[in-house]
């Protein structure tokens, strides 16, 4: 497929499925029978040549790869000894050479090493599990893999995975004992079983995890360690740049759309925990409330089976299909919260429901003054034809709703809005301002384009709020960076927005061969623009700062795009031609007042502590393995984390109604009525949507507020 026309390819913030694609080259590529060395020809010239901003591969690039090749095939140091290191490191500043020479010594020597160790490893697993555990040995383990050192002889590598393994299983027990307590107190007659073979189940627990593990990597062929190690390659140009092996390619789709058909949630691997990094609006976890994005899932349990099965260690795709099910079936996770908590969560599975995707809005009802708000979950369109229902006409046709309902100010709500389609976003931002420049995008090659409102129409000329949070990403920071550029809105939330400026293509390598007869090679993500604000500044990394913020749990967890490696730098460009609102006349004294609010909150201070120690707690990285010390400091957790339940208690004592037309449809449907019900509870307990309101309160208009504005910025 040809690359998308001008006035489509910047479409999409978020990633999707667009089949870039780049004209055929002169550069020919040799029939090499060896199917990884034409592999390696095909990525990095790709990259090179299509990539917004190549890297450079030299010896810094060399290391980095090197370094992230190594953890990704050895995360926690369970398999290679010290000596394998040494043997690898002869080779860390020459894989930039090896590259453009089609070599591949460095990939094949760790890969006959991994081999090698993942042999020895099976023997080892079944030699430490053979033998009970002591709980009431004084004993830790040390869970900073990042910063421990390879083991230096077998005999070490034996106790780690002794330790990692005792690690594994004391869970496993703690909540075999707790069973126990609870039947013998609520079962009358029941007898306790002993705690020898409490920890005996448990062992065989971890043992079955292990084994299933094994089989998982019995399936894997050499092939698939080569699209590891491509991965680590085209990762140092930026995060969001993958390799996609054929297998991969086909459940591209699914990825990207961060839906698990089960549940409702997108996960992701980072060492060796299986990480929930986004809910799904109107997915089974979402509409339960079971998870949140920062919990770690650390097991999975079938509703006809009495074993978990343990998901740490194991490979995301088949973390994936265990958490995966026909709808209706259940399913319980064994989770990690963001506070170091362990509960079980049951999930009935489902299919996601879409409308809980779409916009949706409120009445506010506070002392005879009405406001409105709308939350947006994403910037949707339908991919066949935009013209069909789309996130702009939606949050057009609510505003419309809500102004009939004499709103005298609107909160838009963009919290944990990942983004979606830029160009709803300029649409959107069009219902706001007159006309003029949105958002400035820079293609490869640096070209730029202006992507502007031309509709001199507003459509809601009063008071704006944005919510924001450090998920709202892509589409949610142009949309909001534009009204605070134009000072058309006042931004509340998180210190700062996700920070991803960058979007990415996937390009499918077959096209350059002329004749293939290797197979299928798969496809490239690649980023190939970077978004800049009207004001020249990028949303790389920095986001968009909030004009009011008030912390959050989020607000010390590393969520956003900062946090990954090797990031596309911040920069900036030349501003756009812009007009700024003038339809506030107290616009920086709203700010002011709101911050002073907020100083003397006693609920954003007990939100602020808990965050703090949230990011106390995640960080403490010496685990106790004994058992009184384990149960100890687990009874210890629950009981601090009491003091935050008022958090969750908080009444804004604002009022909060559907519209008429909704309230109609709920006559006959109940279950949007109970939805619309649980969603008017949350916001009631909500400080952020509170002071949105007090916001738009303070906030005066000019009389003639449908179109005035400032000098030109330039």
């Amino acid at each position: 497929m040809r690359l998308m026309k001008k006035n489509l390819k910047v479409l999409f913030l978020a990633v999707f499925v667009a089949a870039a694609s780049c004209s055929f080259t002169t550069k020919e590529f040799d029939d090499n029978p060896d199917k990884d060395k034409l592999l390696i020809d095909l990525t990095t010239y790709v990259l090179q040549r299509y990539h917004y901003d190549p890297a450079d591969m030299d010896d810094a690039f060399s290391a980095e790869v090197y370094d992230d090749f190594i953890e990704a095939m050895d995360p926690i140091k369970r398999y290679f000894l010290a000596s394998d290191i040494e043997d690898f490191s002869k080779y860390k500043l020459e894989i930039d050479d090896q590259i453009r020479d089609k070599d591949l010594t460095f990939f094949n020597l760790v890969y006959d090493r991994y081999m090698l160790r993942l042999a020895q490893a099976r023997k080892r697993y079944a030699e430490v599990l053979d033998t009970p555990f002591d709980y009431s040995m004084d004993e830790t383990i040390n869970v900073d893999y990042d910063n421990l050192e390879y083991a230096s002889s077998d005999r070490e590598l034996k106790k780690r995975w002794r330790s990692q393994l005792k690690f594994s299983t004391i869970s496993s027990y703690y909540d075999a004992i707790e069973d126990e307590e609870s039947k013998v107190k609520n079962e009358e007659g029941y007898t306790a079983k002993a705690p020898a073979e409490l920890e005996e189940k448990s062992r065989t627990q971890t043992r079955t995890s292990l084994e299933e593990y094994f089989d998982f990597t019995d399936d894997l062929e050499r092939k698939d360690y080569f699209a590891i190690f491509l991965t680590t390659v085209v990762e140092g140009f930026d995060p969001h740049t993958n390799y996609y092996a054929p297998p991969d390619r086909d459940r591209f789709d699914m990825r990207m759309s961060g839906k698990l058909e089960g549940i409702g949630a997108r996960l992701q691997k980072k060492n060796d925990y299986i990480n929930v990094v986004e809910i799904i609006s109107g997915g089974p976890a979402w509409r339960g409330e079971h998870i949140e994005v920062g919990d770690i899932i650390m097991k999975v349990r079938q509703e006809d089976e009495e074993e978990a099965v343990s998901v740490v260690g194991m490979r995301i795709d088949d973390a994936v299909k265990l958490i995966k099910g026909p709808e209706g079936t259940r399913v319980t996770l064994t989770v990690k919260r963001v506070d170091g908590t362990i509960e079980e969560e049951t999930i009935t599975r489902d299919v996601v429901e879409l409308e809980e995707q779409y916009a949706k809005s409120t009445v506010i009802e506070k002392e005879n003054k009405k406001f409105g708000l709308i939350n947006l979950p994403g910037f949707y369109f339908d991919m066949s034809d935009y013209n069909k229902r789309n996130a702009a006409t939606d949050v057009k046709e609510e505003i419309e709703r809500l102004k009939s309902e004499g709103m005298e100010g609107l909160v838009l709500d963009l919290r944990d809005n990942g983004g979606g389609s830029l160009r709803t976003a300029v649409d959107i931002a069009g219902l706001f301002i007159k006309d003029g420049p949105v958002v400035q995008v820079a293609s490869t090659g640096k070209n730029k384009e202006v992507l502007s409102d031309r509709d001199d129409e507003i459509l809601w000329d009063g008071p704006l709020v944005i919510l924001v949070n450090e998920l709202s990403a892509s589409a949610s920071e142009i949309l909001a960076a534009a009204m605070q550029d134009y000072k058309r809105a006042i931004i509340i939330g998180s210190k700062q927005t996700y920070g991803k400026g960058t979007v990415q293509n996937l390009i499918d390598l077959n096209q350059w061969l002329r004749q293939n007869d290797l197979g299928d090679m798969g496809a490239l993500k690649i980023t190939t623009q970077k978004f800049y604000r009207v004001n020249g500044g990028s949303t790389q990394l920095e986001g968009v700062k909030s004009d009011v913020v008030m912390p959050d749990r989020y607000s010390y967890i590393e969520v956003g795009e900062r946090d990954y490696d090797n990031p596309l730098p911040y920069d900036k460009i030349e501003p756009a031609k812009y007009e700024t609102w003038e339809g506030y006349i107290d616009y920086e004294e709203t700010i002011n007042r709101s911050k002073e609010r907020m100083a003397k909150s006693e609920q954003l201070a007990l939100i602020e502590q808990n965050a703090r120690w949230i990011k106390e707690k995640r960080d403490e990285m010496i685990v106790d393995l004994n058992f009184d010390k384990y149960k100890a400091e687990i009874e210890k957790r629950k009981m601090e984390t009491e003091k935050f339940d008022a958090i969750d208690e908080y009444d804004n004592k604002l009022s909060y109604r559907s519209l008429p037309w909704e309230v109609e449809l709920m006559k006959q449907d109940t279950t949007l009525r109970e939805k619309r019900k649980r969603w008017h509870k949350n916001l009631s307990h909500d400080i952020y949507v509170e002071e949105a309101i007090n916001v738009l309160e303070d906030l005066k208009t000019n009389n003639i507020k449908s179109g005035k504005f400032a000098k030109i910025k330039n």
